[in-house]
C-alpha cells in the first residue's frame, strides 16, 4: 500500500474492501495509485487498445490481502515527533514497512512525526509545520528517515502512538503461544519487533495470524 504514479494499489476506506495485489506496480500490470483518504483508486491513464490486460502472476495474487475496515486497522498517529522537528522534510532515506492482522492490511498512516498544521492533497500531506527524525507522508507503508539518524522500528510506533511487542501489533495481540512474525526483505527476523533497524530500502513486514508471503523488496520513488 507509493509516492506519485509508483505507488502499490490499495482499497479506498469507504469502499468495498477488494482483494489488494501487492506490488503490482513492479511487474507493471497494473497502476492504480489509492489512499486510506475516501477517493477510490486512481488509474494511470488509457490507451486506446483493445489488447486486454495481463492476469497478474499467482505469487502475487497469493499475497493479496484487503484493507481492514474500522480504527484498530487503521490507527491516527497519535505519538510524538521524535527528534528535533524541523520547518523543511530534507534529504531521507526510504524504508517499507508492511502490517498485517486477522488476514488484513493494517495501514500505516500519512503524519506521523509531523506536527499540524498539515496541508494534505489527495490523502498525501505536502506541508507541515516540522517533520522529526522519522515520517510519513501518505498510507503505503513508506517511512522516511533522517539520512543522519540510527532508528529502529520501535521508533516509528513510538511516534506512531502505537504499541509494538512480541505479543502485540497496534491494536492486535498474538494467539497464546505465539509470537509477532517478522521479515526484513523477504527473511524471517529472529529478534524482538521493536529491533529491526530502519536501514535504507529495507522491507519490513509484520504480522499477527494467518500467515501472508512476505514480500522481498519494494519499488520506491526516486530520491528516497
Amino acid at each position: 500500500m507509493r509516492l506519485g504514479p509508483s505507488m502499490r494499489a490499495s482499497a479506498s476506506a469507504r469502499a468495498s474492501p477488494r482483494r489488494v495485489v501487492r506490488a503490482a506496480v513492479r511487474f507493471g500490470w497494473a497502476c492504480a495509485v489509492a489512499f486510506a483518504a475516501p477517493i477510490g483508486l486512481v488509474g494511470c491513464g488509457s490507451d486506446h487498445r483493445t489488447t486486454p490486460p495481463s492476469r497478474p502472476p499467482p505469487a502475487l495474487v497469493a499475497e493479496a490481502r484487503p484493507i481492514g475496515r474500522g480504527a484498530r486497522f487503521q490507527p491516527p498517529p497519535s505519538g510524538p515527533v521524535i527528534g528535533r522537528c524541523r520547518p523543511e522534510l530534507g534529504a531521507r532515506l526510504g524504508v517499507h514497512v508492511e502490517l498485517f492482522a486477522a488476514n488484513r492490511v493494517v495501514l500505516v498512516p500519512a503524519g506521523i512525526g509531523t506536527r499540524s498544521p498539515r496541508s494534505v492533497s489527495a490523502g498525501r500531506i505536502t506541508g507541515a509545520r516540522c517533520y522529526g527524525d522519522v515520517v510519513t507522508l501518505d498510507p503505503t507503508g513508506t517511512a522516511l528517515v533522517r539520512p543522519t539518524a540510527r532508528l529502529r522500528l520501535s521508533t516509528l510506533f513510538r511516534s506512531w502512538g502505537e504499541p509494538l511487542s512480541p505479543t502485540r501489533l497496534a491494536s492486535f495481540r498474538t494467539a497464546r503461544g505465539t509470537h509477532v512474525a517478522v521479515f526484513i526483505d523477504g527473511r524471517p527476523w529472529r529478534g524482538v519487533p521493536g529491533s529491526v533497524p530502519l536501514k535504507v530500502h529495507s522491507e519490513i513486514v509484520l504480522e499477527v495470524g494467518p500467515h501472508v508471503p512476505p514480500h522481498a523488496s519494494y519499488m520506491f520513488p526516486p530520491g528516497v
